[in-house]
């Protein structure tokens, strides 16, 4: 599969914006990303040891949660995987040019139903500080 294939069948799921996260094309519903372009870093490809490394392009999906992403992974479908940098997170890996139409196309689905789910993201409130006092001067000291 390719890229421009999994993108038509994002941008073809109800209320799908596309912009950018992390300096990465992403597909967002809600203002809450779905898909993302995520190439794979040096260090992500250090940390794969001497695992095969995933070639040629690599999206990002959000699934419900970690059930969700274990499950997905014990099905063990081509083309799916989970780096270190992903421990702990409800997302997973697709290396599209090994992965099947029908799984892309259901994961992506299933994705866009999450990101629905989930609503927008909470806008994160900047701590707020309290105004400085002034430091208040004190007079010189007089020499005796």
């Amino acid at each position: 599969m390719k890229l421009d294939a999994a993108i038509a069948i994002a941008e073809s799921l109800p209320d799908v914006t596309a912009g950018a996260k992390w300096h990465k094309r992403t597909w967002m519903v809600n203002e809450r990303g779905f898909l993302w372009e995520r190439p794979l870093s040096k260090t992500d490809i250090e940390r794969l040891g001497s695992e095969p490394i995933p070639h040629g392009d690599i999206v990002g999906i959000m699934v419900e949660n970690l059930d969700a992403k274990d499950a997905l992974l014990a099905m063990d479908l081509p083309g799916f995987f989970t780096i270190q940098h992903f421990n702990g997170y409800a997302g997973l890996l697709i290396e599209l040019r090994l992965a099947r139409t029908g799984d892309v196309r259901a994961a992506i689905g299933e994705a866009h139903r999450v990101a629905i789910l989930k609503g927008p993201p909470k806008t994160r409130k900047k701590p707020t500080r309290k105004p400085r006092k002034k430091p208040t001067k004190k007079p010189p000291r007089r020499r005796r």
